[in-house]
This record gives C-alpha cells, structure tokens and sequence, in this order.
C-alpha cells in the first residue's frame, strides 16, 4: 500500500515525463496532463484493480481518459505501471509510433477507449459500466473529463442515462483547472454552479483539492462504496501544476516548452521529487 507522500512523488514523476514527451516531440497538451497527475497516480498505483501483465483482465476497472488530449499524462502512467517500456514515451506524436496525440484502442496496452472527440467519453464509460452489471461484474468504470468539454450537452444526456440505469459502479472525475484553450471556462460558457447540477442529475457529488493527496484518496474510497447513485469527484486543480511558469496559463494548453523553458521545467520537477 503506497503512502500519500510515495503518492505525490509518483505524480511528480508522471509531470516529468510529460514535460519530457511533450519537449521531445515539440508539441501536445501538457497543462491539463499536468493538473491530472495527482489523480492518475492515486488511480494507478493504488486505487484501480489492473495488471499490466494481463491488460485484457476480465476484472479489472476501466479508466476513460475523455479529454484525451492529455493522453501524455496516461501514457506516463501506463508506463511506470509496466504495460510498455518507458523509453518509449520519446516517442510521442512520432510517425508509426503506437503513442500519438489522443489514446487509441489497440495500439496501446491499457487504453480502454479511443477519445479525444471531447464530449463523448462518459457516454462510453456509461456503456462499459451498464454492461458490467449486465454481466454481474463487479469493476468500477472511471471517467476523467475536462471542465471545457463539460460545456457540451451529450455529457449531461449521459448524466441522464447513469442516474436513470443506477450505474452506482461509474465515476466521473472533472478536472476543473477554469481553463480551456481560450481561456477561463466561465467566460467561454459557464460551468456554475457545477456541483449543484450534477446534484440536480442525481449524482453523488463530492468536491475535493486536486493537488491533495488525502482527499483524493478519501474521496475515491467514498466513490468505490458508492450504494444508491453514480458519483462525480469534481477536483479543484491548478493547470500546469507543478511548473510555475504554466500553472494557471493557458497559452500552455496545447505548447510544449521552448529549449530554455524545458531546462527549468525539469529543474523544478526533479526538486520536487523526494
């Protein structure tokens, strides 16, 4: 069992890789991959039931990366779980390498579902969890989405479907970092009051500092034993976290570092790593 503090470093592992990839390839999504990484290694390295041995377990939970231009971030931590080897992580957005800019399915171990068609992904999860209580499992389906995709309706229809099926083996995760390409999420089309709608959905809603360790696994133990309803995390996080020139930018939603930048990138990085 990991502590909070391995926890953390794991996270700041998965920041480095993505500044890494990202740099490497002169391009992708590293804000919001940053601000993710407090909750992917909490789901990978503690929470979730998987085995990079056997990505196919009938048993496992499923994990939905919905904003799926973050995929670095899954990437990194799909690696540092075992399911390919590390090094290819250079290998980002390479002609013929198996990890290009959104996750696909088939190509790379441990990717559930192709996405990156924002909007889309918890109607997939909810197909994987209805079918797993059609099928008498007992798997979790998880689902990280971004707060600017949340401004498209087929995630609320979706929201409609989980409460109305019962889907008490389904969690949404909403990375709400306020920023989107453009900008601030509420200057584009307002989220809130956030929690509240996802209340009035019939959601078991809980609210959570991204960035703390403790509340993220509280909050997914909360989640797992979850009887009468879906249930939605909505975790307050700082895009770019991690990297002080990005955090809270969105000119680094979708811009790897220049040369000078990436060097004090992983400066900052490698001094949080304990």
């Amino acid at each position: 069992m990991a502590t909070a503090a391995e926890l953390e470093n794991i996270a700041n592992k998965l920041r480095l890789h993505v500044v890494d990839m990202t740099y490497e390839a002169r391009s992708g999504h590293p804000g919001g991959s940053l601000s993710a990484a407090d909750m992917m290694a909490a789901l990978y390295f503690e929470v979730m039931k998987h085995d990079p041995k056997n990505p196919a377990w009938a048993d496992r939970d499923r994990f939905v990366l919905s904003k799926g231009h973050v995929a670095p971030v899954l990437y990194a931590a799909l690696a540092e779980a075992g399911y390919f080897p590390v090094e290819d992580l250079k290998t980002l957005r390479k002609i013929d390498s198996k990890l290009q800019g959104h996750p696909v399915r088939g190509k790379v171990p441990g990717v559930e579902m192709s996405t990156g068609s924002l909007g889309q992904g918890l109607s997939m999860a909810c197909g994987i969890a209805l079918a797993g209580k059609m099928d008498g499992k007992d798997y979790k389906t998880i689902c990280m989405l971004g707060d600017g995709e949340l401004q498209e309706g087929q995630n609320w229809e979706a929201a409609m479907f989980a409460r109305q099926n019962k889907l008490t083996n389904l969690i949404a995760i909403v990375d709400r970092n306020r920023l989107q390409i453009t900008g601030d999420t509420e200057n584009a089309v307002g989220l809130e009051p956030l929690p509240e709608k996802w209340s009035a959905f019939g959601w078991q809603v809980i609210i959570i500092d991204g960035h703390n360790m403790r509340q993220i696994l509280e909050a997914l133990d909360k989640a797992y034993k979850a009887k009468t309803k879906p249930t939605v995390i909505i975790m307050k996080t700082v895009k770019g976290k991690g990297v002080s020139f990005m955090e809270n930018n969105p000119g680094f939603h979708g811009k790897a570092c220049n040369s000078e930048e990436y060097a004090q990138a992983v400066s900052e990085l490698r001094e949080a790593i304990q």
